[in-house]
């Protein structure tokens, strides 16, 4: 069961992407996106990049600052681009960290190449596909589900704004590609205790029983949403009933043991996402004409609370300097909604503590 995915438009703007990067100074070893090329369906995907870099800089907030700008110039060079580049990117790590194993495998396996060596990315992920599964494995799967089962996924908070022609396609596409294809993607890989690595080879390649049928359907409607006349919300009562089929063959949560990596891949991959919060927040702050942020800048609250969360069990699990740092950079996570003027609020107390921000984000760094 296969469905045809268009790539070429993504190969150039990962391409344009990575000529604006170098333009600003921000060298990268390799750039990799989130997802598989067939999960990015044109024109409604945006591309989620993770950033490579040789070593950390010598400033984390200057190089912010220059991926920012990087960022910025992007998405002036076209309007769809708002939607395609909808954010900077989501990771930053360094060569070192991926091979000393110290990034969170479930992560590295959904990564497709953007620029770089291929083989250096084959082997990272050649290693996590070997990997025994772990209790960090069904804390990120089942993660996903949770922040859409139970009612918890809302059509109206896939914000339109930045979407100019065919909503109705793109809300479809949303129906299909950010609530089904992710739900089934973590069911699929807590099924088989297997890393999956996209949404696509999920639906191709795990469906028992009755859910061959809705694999088919959710594959063949996230590649005509464009085409397709019927409601959004009719969709999405279809989407109901199929996530439902897809959770009664989910496996109960299991007790499993930490991987013996556990605590330096959820510091690692929690300073990774850290390492570019500044670049996102000067962005949303301040993005180009008719490009519109408010939905992004609240969406900051879910990445921070899951930061403050691993932070909190790492000073249980920290000792000495460790714990110490631990603790000072979650007192620089402060919970509740995120607006425009609390992210001001955090850049002016991130620079006041600028110490501590770059000593955590570049403690494991070399």
């Amino acid at each position: 069961m296969t469905t045809v995915r268009s790539t070429t438009s993504y190969t150039r703007l990962g391409a344009i992407y990575a000529e604006q990067l170098a333009t600003q100074g921000v060298s990268a070893s390799m750039l990799t996106h989130k997802w598989q090329a067939g999960d990015l369906i044109a024109p409604h995907s945006d591309i989620d990049i993770r950033v490579i870099l040789d070593q950390a800089p010598g400033s984390w907030w200057e190089w912010n600052e220059q991926l920012a700008a990087a960022h910025h110039r992007a998405v002036l060079l076209d309007p769809a681009h708002s939607r395609l580049l909808e954010h900077p990117p989501g990771f930053a790590f360094t060569v070192g960290e991926l091979d000393r194993n110290q990034v969170s495998p479930a992560e590295i396996s959904i990564w497709s190449l953007v620029t770089g060596d291929a083989a250096t990315l084959g082997r990272w992920q050649s290693r996590v596909r070997t990997m025994p599964w772990s209790r960090a494995d069904e804390r990120f799967y089942r993660g996903i589900l949770d922040a859409r089962i139970g009612g918890r996924y809302q059509l109206d908070k896939d914000s339109t704004d930045n979407v100019h022609h065919d909503l109705d396609g793109y809300r479809r596409h949303c129906v299909a590609w950010h609530y089904v294809a992710p739900c089934w993607f973590a069911s699929a890989a807590l099924a088989t205790r297997t890393r999956c690595p996209g949404k696509t080879a999920a639906l191709d390649q795990w469906h028992p029983g009755e859910l061959e049928v809705l694999a088919k359907e959710f594959l063949r409607l996230s590649a005509t949403c464009s085409d397709m006349e019927s409601p959004p919300a009719d969709l999405l009562r279809s989407a109901h009933v199929a996530v439902d089929a897809v959770l009664r063959r989910t496996p109960r949560p299991r007790s499993l043991p930490e991987a013996s990596e556990a605590e330096a891949a959820a510091w690692t991959t929690t300073a990774g996402m850290l390492r570019v919060r500044v670049a996102r927040w000067i962005y949303y702050l301040d993005p180009p004409p008719e490009t519109v942020t408010g939905y992004l800048i609240a969406r900051e609250e879910k990445e921070l609370r899951s930061a403050r969360n691993t932070l909190t069990r790492l000073a249980d699990r920290t000792s000495g300097d460790d714990a110490l740092l631990v603790k000072a950079m979650t007192e620089l996570l402060p919970p509740g909604p995120t607006t425009a003027s609390t992210l001001h609020d955090l850049l002016a107390l991130w620079s006041r503590h600028r110490s501590v921000v770059e000593d955590f984000l570049s403690a494991n760094s070399a």
